[in-house]
């Protein structure tokens, strides 16, 4: 196994400058201000390196998956979270601070995993992985974007527990459902556009 450190910090910044503006980022920064963010950092990171593995294990049979298919079941998750997040938080506990989250690892973690893992299809930085991969090496490549990935993710997580501890929970959820909701509706706008 050989690492480049070139190849490294390339797919670092190419792929952490693609995933910034990305839906993906929001969607983390919406279930940090509703979960705990760890769990939440766990699942997305989780998810983020099967698609790099995916990326640079099978590179171009990424695009084989019907786009419009996974637009529809990533729409779906995104307006079932925008649900969770404007219906009442009735039944959930609180945290030490006095914030309310969903409790639980595995709820947490499976929830953030799902949304990622199923959003993260056919994206711009899956096929940036896979196109790097086969010009920079496969380890090298993974090891470089799978860094990015996390990163853009606990970035997320940490504006979306800044938020939360200095705006009003039921404004946060609101926001955030809001938020949600809007790329529920992006998604679905790109399957007719895309």
């Amino acid at each position: 196994m050989h690492l480049d450190p070139l190849a490294i910090i390339t797919a670092f910044g190419l792929i952490f400058l693609a995933e910034l503006p990305d839906k993906t980022m929001f969607a983390s920064l919406a279930m940090g201000t509703r979960m705990r963010p760890l769990y939440v950092w766990f699942g997305t990171s989780t998810a983020f390196i099967v698609h790099v593995a995916i990326a640079v294990g099978a590179g171009s049979l990424i695009g084989l998956l019907p786009d419009w298919i996974v637009k529809i079941v990533s729409a779906s998750l995104f307006a079932l979270g925008a649900f969770m997040l404007l219906r009442s938080g009735g039944g959930d506990d609180e945290d030490e601070d006095g914030t309310k989250t969903v409790t639980g690892f595995w709820p947490v973690y499976s929830t953030a995993f799902m949304a990622v893992f199923i959003s993260e299809w056919g994206d711009l930085t899956q096929i940036t992985t896979a196109n790097l991969a086969a010009s920079d090496g496969t380890w090298s490549t993974a090891i470089g974007s799978a860094a990015a990935l996390m990163s853009v993710s606990a970035l997320a997580l940490l504006a979306g527990q800044f938020i939360a501890k200095r705006v009003p929970l039921g404004t946060v959820q609101r926001i955030g459902g809001l938020c949600m909701l809007g790329l529920a509706i992006w998604t679905v706008v790109e399957i007719f556009t895309g």
